[in-house]
């Protein structure tokens, strides 16, 4: 479901903005239009849709236009032109009491400063947007504790902001939001004046209250290793414009043009492609079946081994092929001669392959969150994913094992 749809949204700041937009219909670029009007193209026919859960990553250079773009999605900047719909409602065509409303009850916003009142406690600055909704005292000093203990800060409540570490402020201004309990977060470089190590505990956080509480967040970042590591989506920003939205990894592995290209060239494709990315399809036998029958299945395929499942699909380790022919011989049931084996989940980056893949003979085994078997990673998928192919070959997709 679209929670976010944003079409064709411009900003163009300075005196008569219309006759840039007209430049812009023309296709001159932001620099051009500039040194001719002296007018300074904030975001240029921005379009692309936020779904409801969604973390949606907006990210550029400094001036690129990211911004300038969030503050388009709640009005704090007026657009120019374009729609900006929040549940199917238009925002640019709403007046002031129906603005303040979205606000108030579906949009909330972390800024990169902490924007804490230093006279009020933290239980008092996180209860503020409650206060202003006209939240009973009670109800909005519960829903405050509730928020600043889901981030952390149980017990300190009472406490001000000079006596709290910058992260730890920054986790004020995270529960503020929070406790508004609005479905979309707005994030504008939340957490970018953070030292690294806290700034990374503040991404595991995110994504911790995420996977609880299921928002929809836009998030403004300038770093592409963040926003690789927390964004369901990633839409990269030059100029004003959004140059490609995709995945992480269709952002990496297909960049649209040379300046994304450029821009993700450095990454350790390690640490963001999957196991579930480069898996291929794995020959299974179910564990009710006979010796016979697992011999069959590898002569069929050219394997000499095959992984075994319930009923499920649940997998239950390996059978070889010497192992068969002998159960095969002596009437053994296959249940009785299946080897374990240590699989790998879906989600497990590549980075976490490395040991398991040099030490086993046999392609790592993949599975889901209820142990069922999903497929398999060769080591030849591996090299091919760390040189930015991830496409395997039909001979490759056939053979399992």
């Amino acid at each position: 479901m679209k929670k976010l749809e944003v079409k064709q949204a411009t900003k163009i700041f300075g005196k008569s903005p219309k006759r840039g937009l007209e430049l812009l219909k023309k296709g001159l670029s932001k620099q051009t239009i500039k040194e001719k009007t002296d007018l300074n193209v904030g975001v240029a026919g921005a379009t692309f849709n936020v779904e409801s859960n969604e973390v949606f990553v907006i990210m550029g250079l400094s001036g690129s236009g990211k911004s300038t773009l969030v503050r388009l999605l709640n009005r704090l900047i007026n657009p120019t032109s374009g729609t900006i719909l929040i549940d199917g409602e238009d925002i640019t065509r709403m007046n002031p009491e129906q603005l303040r409303t979205v606000r108030r009850k579906k949009i909330s916003m972390v800024f990169q400063g902490f924007a804490l009142f230093p006279h009020r406690t933290i239980l008092e600055n996180t209860l503020f947007g409650l206060e202003i909704q006209g939240v009973d005292k009670k109800e909005r000093a519960d829903h405050a504790r509730q928020a600043l203990e889901r981030v952390g800060l149980k017990g300190y409540e009472d406490s001000y902001p000079d006596q709290l570490s910058g992260g730890m402020q920054q986790r004020v201004g995270l529960a503020r939001a929070l406790a508004s309990d609005t479905d979309i977060l707005l994030m504008d470089e939340a957490f970018s004046a953070l030292d690294p190590l806290i700034r990374k505990d503040m991404q595991d956080q995110l994504l911790d209250l995420q996977s609880e509480m299921q928002k929809t967040i836009v998030f403004i970042t300038h770093d592409l290793d963040e926003a690789l590591r927390i964004g369901d989506r990633i839409a990269l920003m030059k100029d004003g414009q959004i140059v490609q939205i995709g995945s992480p990894e269709e952002i990496l592995m297909n960049p649209a043009n040379e300046y994304v290209e450029h821009f993700v060239e450095d990454v350790d494709l390690s640490k963001v492609i999957t196991a579930g990315q480069i898996m291929a399809r794995a020959e299974a036998i179910n564990c009710d079946r006979g010796a016979r029958v697992a011999l069959q299945l590898m002569n069929d395929n050219g394997i000499s081994s095959i992984f075994a499942v319930d009923r499920s699909k649940k997998l239950l380790g390996v059978v070889d092929a010497d192992d068969a022919a002998a159960a095969f011989k002596a009437g053994t049931p296959l249940s009785e001669i299946i080897q374990q084996v240590n699989p790998v989940q879906v989600d497990t980056h590549l980075n976490d392959l490395f040991e398991d893949i040099s030490k086993s003979a046999l392609p790592l085994a993949v599975v889901d969150e209820q142990g069922r078997l999903r497929g398999i990673v060769k080591r030849a998928a591996i090299i091919n994913a760390l040189a930015g192919n991830t496409a395997l070959t039909e001979e490759e997709d056939v053979k399992s094992v």
